[in-house]
């Protein structure tokens, strides 16, 4: 039998203090019923003796100190889990929200699961196609890798998010293959469009969903991304499945975490986050990867928005020291109408590597996207160079990687959201590029892919006309 208390002495905020309870260890879930009757739940955030901190995932709104019962129910906050999730909608608790069946959980699970151990790591070595140029050509994704998109208020991240879930798919295995939606925070505008997005193009068929709207509570937030965490290791690691899991958005997620830390009263870090905003997000970002002897896998695309664009903000600072690279949103291509305005120069795959090349994807990747990435920081440097002397000082070679780099923005990176790129396309495409240049240029790709693929022929010698 439960032990109940009445013994509330403060709401402060999302927490409540309990006192004069016995044996409650952290992180237990809580049962709160209010004086109409009506319950709520919560988590164990703090003990100190005799008093325990609760964390109420519904708000405190409406909480009677006097009236209000608490009990502690021995167990942390759990998922039921089963392949009967994908194609479902649920919110950032569990709750189905689809008007489908309640889901017979085959095992429930703690939410609070644990970073992989470094020595059961496997590393990440197999190409991930997510049919967006950018991505595959430049910054390709690799299975069990954690690749964070950094955005802008207003850039159209949550349409490159759902780009990604339609077109992810691993190439020539047959393999299951599923991808774990979260979204946090998000306007119920922004929901309806991932919902209906999904369901049009049929990726719900292949899909879980966790959506936490703006107007749910904000501590609901911080077990959002856990919820789909612990489905993700549940389809991977039991039923070896090769699961993707897109976040969104991250920003949300540490302003809740953020929100807490306040009413905590804790010292405020860097732009009053908590100082073990690091620690909380590494203990997300580390739950994805790959298992020795394990069949399934985790990929992990966070997305987060920066703060004024800011990328030294604490949040993409420190999601960039967890993760292996990232991909920037630019505010100045989403302006000139580019979709998706994915600006190629910072962005960063530091597992790129390992998953190109023969027999992954083609022989002449490594050698191609090192010269498209060179020819396009040339000819952005060229453009920037005519607009301070005019084009009139720049040399045939210049006025060749100038044209390159117009030519790359409108018909590489400008794609649109509904353009599926095989990585065959994404290659070729490339090389017709590089047909602006003239051949002595191409200094960074071995002379036998060039004859392959752009025949033996001198072409363009000048460079472009």
């Amino acid at each position: 039998m439960l032990k109940e208390y009445k013994s509330v002495t403060e709401v402060v905020g999302p927490l409540m203090v309990v006192q004069g309870v016995e044996g409650v260890k952290y992180e237990e879930l809580v049962d709160i019923e209010l004086q109409d009757g009506t319950h709520r739940r919560g988590r164990v955030l703090e003990i100190d003796q005799d008093k325990a901190m609760v964390q109420i995932f519904e708000g405190s709104a409406g909480i009677n100190l006097k009236n209000t019962t608490v009990r502690f129910l021995g167990k942390p906050l759990e998922l039921g889990v089963s392949e009967d999730m994908i194609g479902r909608i649920f919110d950032g608790t569990g709750n189905p929200i689809d008007d489908g069946p309640k889901i017979i959980p085959e095992k429930r699970v703690d939410i609070n699961g644990f970073p992989i151990n470094p020595v059961s790591r496997d590393y990440p070595s197999e190409f991930i196609q997510t049919g967006i140029s950018t991505i595959d050509g430049l910054n390709t994704l690799v299975r069990g890798q954690k690749l964070p998109i950094f955005s802008g208020a207003g850039l159209p991240h949550n349409n490159v998010a759902a780009q990604i879930a339609r077109q992810a798919r691993v190439l020539g295995k047959d393999e299951n293959f599923a991808v774990v939606f979260a979204a946090m925070g998000i306007t119920f505008e922004e929901a309806n469009f991932f919902m209906e997005d999904f369901k049009k193009t049929g990726a719900i068929d292949r899909a879980v969903m966790f959506i936490n709207l703006a107007d749910d509570p904000s501590i609901e937030r911080i077990s959002t991304p856990r919820m789909a965490l612990t489905c993700a290791e549940y389809l991977a690691f039991e039923k070896d499945m090769h699961v993707l899991v897109i976040l969104t958005d991250m920003t949300n997620y540490a302003e809740a975490l953020r929100e807490v830390s306040a009413a905590r009263k804790e010292v405020p870090g860097r732009r009053g986050y908590p100082g073990y905003l690091y620690t909380d997000l590494s203990s997300i970002y580390e739950r994805a990867g790959r298992v020795v002897g394990r069949k399934g896998s985790i990929t992990q695309i966070p997305i987060l928005t920066m703060p004024e664009d800011d990328l030294t903000h604490p949040i993409p600072d420190l999601t960039g020291y967890i993760t292996e690279g990232q991909i920037i949103l630019s505010r100045d291509l989403y302006k000139q109408g580019l979709e998706p305005p994915v600006n190629a120069v910072p962005s960063l795959s530091r597992l790129k590597d390992k998953g190109i090349g023969e027999g992954k994807t083609r022989e002449d990747h490594a050698d191609t996207m090192n010269q498209l990435y060179a020819a396009y920081t040339a000819g952005r440097e060229a453009k920037e160079l005519a607009v301070i002397l005019g084009e009139a000082a720049l040399s045939d070679s210049d006025k060749a990687f100038a044209k390159f780099a117009e030519d790359f923005d409108k018909r590489y990176v400008n794609q649109g959201y509904y353009t599926e790129r095989t990585i065959e396309d994404t290659l070729n495409l490339g090389w017709d590029l590089l047909r602006i240049i003239p051949r002595t240029e191409l200094k960074r790709i071995r002379d036998a892919y060039i004859d392959k693929y752009l025949g033996c022929e001198t072409f363009n010698e000048k460079g472009a006309e």
